[in-house]
């Protein structure tokens, strides 16, 4: 049987040729310098250790580690920590399954540290990648192709090879049967072929951004013989099958769960592994509560805290081992990355079609009061969706900013041609007048009538608004806008719901508002995609919380994607910013400096903490003395 692949490649009888020459056997490895050549598309293209999005690769061919690793760190201890954020179907509180790769059920955090991936990222830059199961990538003389050569001791926990096909198959389920965060950012991988045991062929349609292949690069990969007979796509708490630094061992449904570190790990040795997985146990504790998480740490049941609540922060460090240094508090610098936390509030609810119900809704909430009453003044506002980063807009429009916007003119508010939107600034007093009254105009504007205490719509619509949220802590937070709201006539409620509901119901889009926070890459390409696009609005599981449809939010999504250098790439973002900060989908949160970590006194950790990620399972070790 004889298939002619896109590569110039024919498979025929078990042998592989090209131009009628034999390349290799299908069942063996061949090393791809050596047979780049030989392929269609890549003749005379430089095999490479590492791989950077629009710039030079920080460290060279032969580098020995990561500079924020120590490779002199002892191994051996274990790390005790209870997750603290909320990342789709990973959930901080309980856990349900050990599939945290699709859409079902309550993943536990860190299951990342089992799996193995073809290249790992350098948090100490924005947008590399170097080789992990991959110890060299070929990009194609047009750019759309990347051959990669497997290292051939590259095994799984069993002991078993992992080949191009557990990678072929892995990436295939991803795009066909994965959460949102991979359907969406695969639709775009043409095709994905095993050219032998250690060489893999991925494709890319032309229309990709620079960052797909860095995604692809990224994925984690499975075993294909593991899920022969098994659903990828069932919730369970089967242990997977994997390959990384960790294996899980024992856990409680909703308890705990700890990782183990595998002994003879394939690639420990590896440069961009030395000086990290340290601890022989990871493990993570589930509380329903924060306090009662709190009080597990005091007393030593947990050795890690990174503290989320400023008034326990500043008043509530002042127990025994506090106060006699076991347990050190520390602040480390946050990210250089985009981030945002806020509440988005559901579009595909009628009664929040209307930007000017929405704008309305924003001014009714006293950031100023909240941050010095209940934040001890800790926190600064956010204003965009790509805040603390170069990407967020800033001012006016100017430039290829201005340049982007422009052919959408008639189709924008003439605001996004003003200065960017920033949240309003309250007195203070926890209910300013002028914002509530400038918020009971828009509401008059957009059709809102008030009579019996309430505001309808022509139809006889009520205007209500549920704020769901997964912990009673905020129902001290957003007290005071409820009392806002009702103020001006909405009939306003806090919903608390547990941790399995709170997840069903956001993956659904069955709210009113709902908070959230999300850290983005440090050069992000589909994130805009799936926060702001009419084809995530829909798609259950997306990130685009707000159901955000408008084909001029679209069109400056596909520019963001189809950037090929930083100068586009950043003004698009800017662009794309700007108009949908001007759409007010959502109330701006707040966010932080620094890292607040509370830490037992029995780890250190690497002189330098990187710009792009806080790696501390993986980077800190414990104490010898």
């Amino acid at each position: 049987m004889t298939k002619q692949t896109q590569t110039g490649i024919t498979r025929r009888e078990g042998l592989l040729f090209a131009g009628g020459t034999v390349l290799s056997l299908a069942a063996g490895p061949v090393h791809a310098q050596t047979l780049v050549s030989q392929v269609e598309g890549f003749t005379d293209q430089p095999a490479r250790h590492g791989l950077s999005i629009f710039g030079d690769l920080k460290y060279p061919a032969g580098f020995s580690h990561f500079d924020y690793a120590n490779p002199s760190a002892p191994k051996g201890g274990r790390f005790v920590l209870a997750p603290g954020s909320w990342f789709h179907n990973q959930n901080p509180q309980t856990f349900n399954t050990l599939n945290g790769y699709v859409t079902k059920g309550d993943a536990p955090p860190r299951l990342e540290l089992i799996f193995d991936s073809l290249m790992a990222r350098a948090h100490d830059e924005p947008d590399a990648v170097y080789g992990l199961v991959a110890d060299s990538i070929t990009v194609s003389e047009d750019g759309n192709s990347f051959l990669f050569s497997l290292r051939p001791n590259a095994r799984f926990h069993d002991g078993t090879p992992l080949t191009a096909e557990d990678v072929v198959f892995s990436l295939t389920t991803l795009k066909e049967k994965g959460h949102p965060d991979y359907t969406q950012s695969f639709r775009k991988v043409m095709a994905l072929e095993a050219l032998d045991e250690g060489r893999l062929l991925v494709t890319l349609d032309g229309t990709q951004s620079r960052g797909l292949i860095f995604e692809v690069a990224g994925a984690p990969i499975f075993s294909k013989a593991y899920y022969a007979d098994r659903d990828f796509t069932a919730s369970t708490m089967d242990p997977p099958l994997a390959s990384g630094p960790y294996r899980i061992g024992r856990f409680d449904a909703g308890t705990f769960l700890e990782y183990e570190r595998v002994e003879d790990y394939w690639a420990k040795d590896l440069p961009i592994m030395r000086g990290q997985a340290n601890f022989d146990v990871v493990r993570v504790e589930f509380y329903r509560e924060r306090q009662t998480a709190f009080e597990a740490f005091k007393k030593g049941n947990m050795t890690f805290r990174q503290e989320f609540t400023s008034k326990t922060w500043e008043t509530e460090y002042n127990f025994p081992a506090a106060l006699d240094g076991r347990i050190k508090k520390v602040l480390f610098p946050a990210e250089l990355r985009p981030r945002f936390q806020g509440s988005f509030l559901n579009t595909r609810r009628q009664k929040f079609a209307d930007p000017r119900t929405r704008e309305a809704l924003v001014l009714c909430f006293d950031y100023e009061w909240v941050n010095e009453n209940l934040f001890f003044n800790a926190y600064s506002r956010v204003s965009s969706y790509v805040e603390g980063s170069i990407y967020k807009a800033e001012g006016v429009a100017s430039g290829m900013e201005l340049a982007l916007l422009e052919p959408f003119r008639d189709q924008l508010p003439e605001a996004v041609f003003g200065e960017a939107y920033l949240p309003p600034v309250s007195d203070g007093s926890g209910r300013d007048r002028s914002l509530l009254r400038r918020a009971s105009e828009l509401l008059s504007e957009a059709g809102w009538q008030r009579r019996d205490g309430g505001l309808y719509s022509v139809n006889g619509q009520k205007l209500t608004m549920e704020i769901m949220v997964r912990s009673p802590v905020f129902e001290r937070v957003y007290g005071k806008y409820v009392d806002s709201l009702r103020a001006v006539g909405i009939e306003a409620t806090i919903r608390v719901v547990d941790p399995a509901q709170f997840q069903a119901r956001s993956s659904v889009f069955d709210y009113d508002m709902v908070g959230t926070a999300l850290s983005l890459g440090a050069t992000p390409f589909s994130s805009a995609d799936q926060l702001f696009s009419s084809r995530s609005a829909d798609l259950e599981g997306s990130n685009n919380w707000a159901g955000i449809k408008d084909p001029v939010v679209d069109a400056l999504t596909e520019i963001v994607e189809a950037a090929k250098d930083r100068e586009t790439h950043q003004a698009a973002w800017r662009a794309l910013d700007r108009v949908v900060r001007a759409g007010h989908y959502w109330l701006p949160g707040w966010y932080s400096a620094n890292h607040r970590i509370a830490v037992w006194d029995k780890y250190e950790w690497p002189d330098t903490k990187p710009d792009y990620y806080f790696p501390v399972e993986t980077t800190w070790w414990s104490k010898t003395t």
